[in-house]
């Protein structure tokens, strides 16, 4: 019975620190990280590869910074951390095409020391957590080579 109690006991803690991640801490929605990009309150990173910028364009008021690079996430998040002039507790908002790479990409950062990462869980795309930027409507910016 007592083995019974702390497995039940268990899994509704386990329930619950999913619900309260899934209602804010560290996830967003697409529109909340748009609002908030656009407010200045976080930075919004697509993480994407080249390749894709190229065929969807950006999050409007996103940077592209990818994951796909030489050096992979090390220098991915030395790149990402020149860009937050140091600042590893700065708001970050990664976003992908379906959810998933942000979702390790911002496990990386979190292990790395960055304390304010947040994962656009839906993607540009999106996937089995949500229509996405582009089916929810949210406007992109054409990518450009540099």
């Amino acid at each position: 019975m007592k083995t019974l109690v702390h497995g039940l006991l268990a899994i509704v803690l386990a329930c619950s620190i999913g619900a309260a991640n899934a209602s804010g801490t560290g996830i967003l929605t697409p529109k909340e990280a748009f609002d908030k990009a656009r407010a200045g309150e976080t930075l919004l990173v697509d993480i994407r590869s080249p390749r894709e910028w190229a065929q969807t364009g950006v999050p409007e008021g996103g940077i592209a910074e990818t994951i796909h690079r030489d050096g992979g996430m090390t220098a991915f998040a030395d790149a990402l951390l020149a860009r937050l002039d140091g600042d590893k507790s700065r708001p970050v908002a990664l976003i992908c095409a379906t959810g998933n790479r942000s979702s390790h990409t911002r496990r990386y950062l979190e292990d790395a020391g960055f304390s304010n990462v947040s994962d656009v869980s839906q993607g540009m795309v999106g996937g089995r957590r949500g229509p996405g930027w582009q089916q929810q409507g949210l406007p992109v910016a054409e990518w450009t080579p540099q």
